[in-house]
Parts: structure tokens; C-alpha cells; sequence
């Protein structure tokens, strides 16, 4: 494997398709109420990836940096982590970290200027987010909150600012259709906690996963992702979604499937199993929205 292909992998192309998503889903919202901007909408996605490369970078410069990632860590040892491997300094990481931040931050002035202001202050909210996670003086994952940030994040942040770009204003529906899967989202970096439970207290962090023990931390994960296709139930009943967001409930197999794992025994890629579940769920919610307004 070459340094590029290092690189990239660096990123976690993977946990891109949650992103994506996102963004699909207040695209398509938007676009049941009178069509979007494909130019605007790619580089929607293209910012909101390039900040979420820029986070995942900084995380494991800053993991490492407070001895969170080592080469015992269960991370470590499921994906490619290219400062504990020594395939590049770990100042250089931080480089493009904020590279890659800043990259974001040229598209956000662009759709500020095509949208209006609201873009700019949910920038601002992502970029802060985004390096306060692991960085100084926030470091907000390491005492508990990493959780709900990224349900904000992926949720709330990513589906009204793709709703916004396109309508130039927020929406309530955009705001309640986006609870559902930035649950699901928030639920990978659980995954993570309760796999590291042991490692983490080892470290002294804190996370909600080690207050509530494994056994309490897997009935929680299974009551949110409960609550995730309960939501979307509900939201179809009251006509805020139509009955195509029904979809999403092919994904099912996929959520028993992990859950049964979860139970026997916490795979050291729970996070990255739970990602695959995100991807299922919020495939077939965008494909009910994009069916939704298909149909008029």
C-alpha cells in the first residue's frame, strides 16, 4: 500500500456514506417542495465530507497525542491508523486536518453567498464541533458528549443546512425527519464506547458507555435504535412522512442481525458494523422521500 492510499484510508472513506446521507435526506425534502440545485447540493456534500475527513484526521492525531490510540487499541487494529503505523509524522496529520478544514470552509463562503447567512452560522457550529471533539481546550469526547454531537451533527446540523442551501430557510419537517437517523449515527460512536469500556477507564475518559456499564450500555443501544424506527413510524402516521417512508423497515434484518452480535459478544469493528446499518436505514429513507416526491 502506497503513502497515498494511506492517506486516503486515513480519512475513513467509509463513514463518508453517513454524510452523504445526510445531506441526501435535506436535499430531498427540499426537493419535494419544488426541486433542488445539483451544483449546490454536490458541493454541499463535497464541504460537509471535506469537514468530516478534516475531523476524523484530527481525532486520531489528538487520540494518540493523549495516548487514547496505541497498537493494542481494538481501533487500531480493524483499519489502518497511519500515525501508529509511522507512515507519516503525526504533525502532518494535524496539517491536513486543518487543510482539509479550511477547504470546507472556502465551500461554506460560497453557499453563504448563494443562500444567505444561515449557512455561515451553521458552519461555524460544524467547524467548531468538529475540531473541539478531540482538540483543546474542548475535548468534549473525552467526558461523555461525543454522542450527542454527533446526533446534532448528522442529524439536526447536516439535514436542515442541505434544506436551507436549497430553500434558503429552515424547516420543522427537516428537523424532525433528521431525529430518526442521527440516532442511528450517534449510535456507531456508542458501539465504539462500549467495545472500549475497559480501555477508556484505562485512559481515564469518560463516556455515557462506562457510566452505564456493558450490560445497561447494550439495553440503551438497543432502546435508541428502537426509538429510531419508532420515530419514523410515528412520523408517518401524523403525515409528516408518506407511507414510502415505511422503507426504511426493510433494514430490519440488518438490526437484529447486530443487535444478536452485540449481545453475544462486542466485535471490535461494532462501529463500523453499526455504520452498516446506518447506510441500510438511511438509503431506504432517502429512497422513500425521493419516491415521495416523485409521486407528487
Amino acid at each position: 500500500m502506497n503513502k497515498l492510499q494511506h492517506w486516503f484510508l486515513a480519512t475513513r472513506p467509509w463513514s463518508f456514506t453517513m454524510t452523504v446521507i445526510s445531506v441526501s435526506v435535506g436535499a430531498a425534502l427540499a426537493a419535494i417542495e419544488g426541486g433542488i440545485s445539483w451544483p449546490l447540493y454536490f458541493l454541499t456534500a463535497l464541504g460537509v465530507v471535506l469537514m468530516h475527513a478534516g475531523t476524523n484526521l484530527m481525532n486520531d492525531y489528538y487520540d494518540v497525542r493523549y495516548g487514547v490510540d496505541t497498537e493494542s487499541a481494538e481501533t487500531a487494529k480493524y483499519r489502518p491508523h497511519i500515525i501508529i503505523l509511522g507512515v507519516v509524522p503525526a504533525r502532518q496529520v494535524l496539517y491536513a486536518a486543518f487543510g482539509s478544514f479550511a477547504a470546507a470552509a472556502a465551500i461554506g463562503l460560497y453557499l453563504t453567498y448563494t443562500s444567505g447567512p444561515m449557512v455561515l452560522w451553521i458552519g461555524v457550529i460544524g467547524v467548531l464541533a468538529g475540531v473541539g471533539y478531540t482538540a483543546p481546550p474542548m475535548k468534549y469526547k473525552y467526558i461523555g458528549l461525543g454522542e450527542l454531537s454527533v446526533f446534532l451533527m448528522w442529524g439536526p446540523l447536516m439535514v436542515e443546512g442541505a434544506y436551507y442551501v436549497q430553500r434558503h430557510s429552515l424547516s420543522l419537517d427537516a428537523l424532525l425527519v433528521s431525529i430518526p437517523f442521527g440516532t442511528l449515527v450517534a449510535l456507531v460512536i456508542f458501539a465504539n464506547n462500549i467495545r472500549d469500556i475497559e480501555h477508556d477507564r484505562s485512559q481515564h475518559i469518560r463516556t455515557v458507555a462506562m457510566a452505564l456499564g456493558p450490560r445497561l450500555g447494550i439495553h440503551a443501544y438497543l432502546l435508541l435504535m428502537a426509538f429510531a424506527y419508532a420515530v419514523t413510524l410515528i412520523l408517518t402516521l401524523t403525515g409528516v412522512l408518506t407511507p414510502w417512508g415505511l422503507l426504511v423497515f426493510l433494514s430490519l434484518p440488518v438490526a437484529i442481525k447486530l443487535l444478536r452480535q452485540m449481545e453475544a459478544c462486542v466485535p471490535s469493528d461494532a462501529d463500523a458494523r453499526t455504520a452498516q446499518l446506518d447506510t441500510a436505514f438511511g438509503l431506504l429513507l432517502v429512497a422513500g422521500l425521493v419516491i415521495q416526491g416523485l409521486a407528487g
